[in-house]
């Protein structure tokens, strides 16, 4: 049974990732969108320092994760860090085989789809039982700390992380950024209140902390 799950969970932790690195790449970068988090960050990095994200993400968010093992536990922190690892190698092939989108001259299109593929993504892997990423554990441990709401803490972030894109994207395309993440963030709302509805405590992090 135990390894049954374990199987389950890896499936959905690689499914997820590959559709958070399909979109990430392909309608995110190509696009000069941007998101909130760690994957702003990413982007940010490799457009103003070309520091390729796959070695970026692996060092950001394995230092959050850390973070995260404290307060969650060890089966959080393992499943996360699968997570973490896959997509960043999904990254690199997308990134190496180059556009599998045929560019669209409709930039709201690419904007819903990005917020769609991450969203999609990103809420697979929560429903495996693990975080996302490094801000997704941060965000869990500073409202645990703190009287801030989960949401709280994302959308500070987010916005920090939206202002910095300012240093190489346009208003016009942070304003389709903001677009997308309100779409990305109702989509894992969405796919984690499903999750939550099949815990037997209603809580995610109490289920995969045990």
């Amino acid at each position: 049974m135990a390894r049954r799950r374990f199987a389950e969970s890896l499936g959905l932790i690689i499914l997820g990732s590959t559709i958070l690195a399909f979109g990430v790449y392909n309608f995110y970068y190509l696009n000069n969108i941007t998101e909130g988090g760690v994957l702003g960050l990413l982007l940010l990095l490799k457009n103003l320092f070309n520091i390729e994200p796959s070695i970026a993400n692996i060092i950001i968010d394995g230092g959050l994760l850390l973070i995260g093992y404290r307060f969650f536990g060890k089966k959080f922190f393992i499943y996360s860090l699968i997570a973490s690892l896959s997509f960043s190698g999904l990254y690199r092939i997308f990134e190496a085989i180059g556009p599998l989108v045929p560019q669209s001259n409709s930039m709201l299109l690419s904007t819903i789809l990005a917020g769609l593929t991450v969203g999609i993504g990103v809420g697979i892997i929560v429903k495996a039982g693990c975080a996302a990423g490094g801000d997704d554990a941060l965000a869990l441990v500073i409202s645990k700390t703190t009287s801030l709401h989960v949401g709280q803490v994302y959308l500070l972030t987010d916005i920090i992380v939206l202002l910095l894109s300012l240093l190489y994207l346009s208003v016009f395309d942070v304003f389709y950024s903001l677009i997308a993440v309100t779409i990305s963030g109702k989509v894992i709302d969405f796919i984690y209140y499903r999750v939550n509805t099949k815990t037997d405590n209603g809580n995610v992090l109490g289920a995969i902390s045990k």
